[in-house]
């Protein structure tokens, strides 16, 4: 891959994971030239007795007790080291990535007046793969990601803990390894590092674009089992979607005709029955649903990629104090995400039910097995998935609706946007298992059906990719082993876009 030249104003969900996943970066030189320009306006600013949040001023409740120009360095750094409180888990590395890229590219912009020497510094981490150690928890989401960005400013000043080549290590010897040295930080460049909301996109950003190709996705195996099933076809017709034509309904029915095109096991209506179950005559209006939401929060994101989220702003020589750091446009995209995700597997379930169950799979053996009673076949797959399922609906409670007051009720409404986020992303880890367990099922049925010759040329390439990693089932055997390597198929089909 080539080099991304960052610009703060054109990074897309692409780019976005491209970096996460190794892609060199650089900054462009015409926001290199805007960057150092307004740096020299903060140091004119803090030359000056004019009192400016957090440059001659402490923070949130503190923002009204002065401190002086010869103490700015010292307040940045203090700054950093008080706001690293984070815990949990650390963040896995590709979101690690993610987040430093984001807050970069906000950097770039021009309005936070770092030096761009500090943007370099974090390009450097990631060209030399030093991956700051970021808990997980611990953001309010407002202001911003304070804490795991704080985790992130203290590498570059030589302080936490970072990843290199996989040995985590103090800071200080992480850039060392890299031959890179650490930085002292000046006036405000600690708050800019630390005020904005690119945790929350950095990790909505890489969940959202993966669960957009799982929508589609989605509809390639809802397709396999509407085959198995014999379902009839007519409630994908264009005209009935050009009738209501919400887009991504429009997409997913276009899908299912593609991947439905040639197959001779489906059946029209009138010849075993005249309309299937909602689980298969609704696929494009929840799919397509689904897609709309995703699509909706894919948008938010792009324009959160984009954008100076920390606080004070400068315009010129003007010095401006808003709240852009707040994260409820990305809480409440990636609540909506978490939903469509959610409602993605709760229907794959339905269809698996449909597959398993002697009573609805027209004339397929109980539970996908030639000996049921001696053999339980894949009944337990079900469970796994309905188990799923229902925690996917607990996780898809928002948080974008809940606040609880900090700094001394000065921050009194926060969004818990990276709440959010890492909800929406175990979610989708949750409907990439549940999609899994549904192709495992209906190629399963194909078999018993000897279904195989018959099958959409779509359909016959999903199959063979599915028995390429497990076998068919001929008799019980461990089934965790054939859902997490369905679900690693699942995962490689929905990796990063080319495009």
């Amino acid at each position: 891959m080539t080099e991304l030249r960052i610009d703060g104003i054109s990074l897309s969900l692409t780019d976005i994971e491209r970096v996460a996943r190794g892609q060199r970066v650089a900054l462009c030189p015409s926001a290199r030239a805007r960057v150092a320009a307004t740096r020299q306006v903060v140091d004119r600013l803090v030359a000056g007795d004019r009192p400016i949040y957090g440059v001659t001023t402490g923070f949130g409740r503190l923002a009204d007790v002065a401190v002086p120009p010869a103490a700015a360095e010292e307040l940045q750094v203090n700054l950093v080291r008080s706001h690293a409180a984070g815990v949990g888990d650390p963040l896995p590395e590709p979101e690690v990535r993610a987040v430093i890229l984001l807050r970069a590219n906000a950097l770039a912009r021009g309005h936070s007046g770092v030096r761009p020497e500090v943007i370099g510094l974090l390009l450097d981490l990631l060209n030399a793969g030093v991956h700051p150690v970021v808990p997980s928890q611990g953001s309010l989401g407002a202001s911003g990601d304070l804490a795991p960005l704080a985790h992130i400013a203290l590498v570059l000043i030589g302080r936490g803990r970072a990843a290199v080549s996989g040995t985590v290590c103090d800071g200080g010897e992480a850039l060392a390894r890299a031959a890179l040295l650490p930085i002292r930080l000046q006036a405000k460049e600690g708050l800019a590092l630390i005020n904005g909301t690119q945790a929350m996109t950095g990790i909505g950003a890489l969940a959202v674009a993966q669960g957009l190709r799982l929508a589609g996705l989605a509809d390639a195996v809802a397709a396999l089992t509407t085959e198995v099933l014999r379902g009839i076809p007519d409630a994908f017709d264009e005209r009935i979607h050009s009738a209501r034509p919400h887009p991504g309904q429009v997409e997913s029915a276009r899908n299912l005709r593609a991947h439905l095109a040639g197959s001779r096991l489906t059946t029209r209506a009138g010849e075993a029955r005249v309309q299937d179950a909602y689980a298969l005559r609704c696929i494009p209006q929840v799919h397509g649903a689904c897609r709309d939401a995703l699509a909706y929060a894919a948008g938010v994101l792009r324009t959160e990629a984009n954008s100076a989220t920390d606080n004070p702003l400068l315009f010129g020589e003007e010095v401006l104090s808003g709240g852009n750091f707040h994260g409820q446009p990305v809480a409440i995209a990636m609540d909506l995400a978490g939903i469509a995700l959610a409602e993605l597997a709760s229907i794959s379930e339905r269809r698996t039910e449909r597959l398993l169950n002697p009573a609805l799979n027209d004339g397929l053996p109980a539970f996908l097995t030639r000996n049921s009673g001696l053999h339980s076949g894949l009944m337990l797959a079900q469970y796994t998935a309905a188990a799923l399922v229902s925690e996917n609906k607990l996780l898809a409670s928002p948080a974008s609706v809940d606040s609880i007051p900090s700094s001394a009720n000065q921050e009194d409404h926060v969004s818990m946007g990276t709440i959010a986020a890492r909800k929406a992303r175990t979610i989708l880890d949750h409907t990439r298992q549940v999609l899994a367990i549904e192709l495992i099922c209906a190629a399963q049925a194909i078999d018993l059906r000897d279904g195989v010759s018959r099958l959409s040329p779509a359909g016959r390439r999903l199959h063979a990719a599915v028995r390429a990693v497990i076998p068919p089932l001929d008799g019980d055997r461990e089934l965790h082993t054939d859902i997490s390597r369905v679900a690693t198929l699942v995962r490689d089909m929905t990796g990063v876009s080319e495009a």
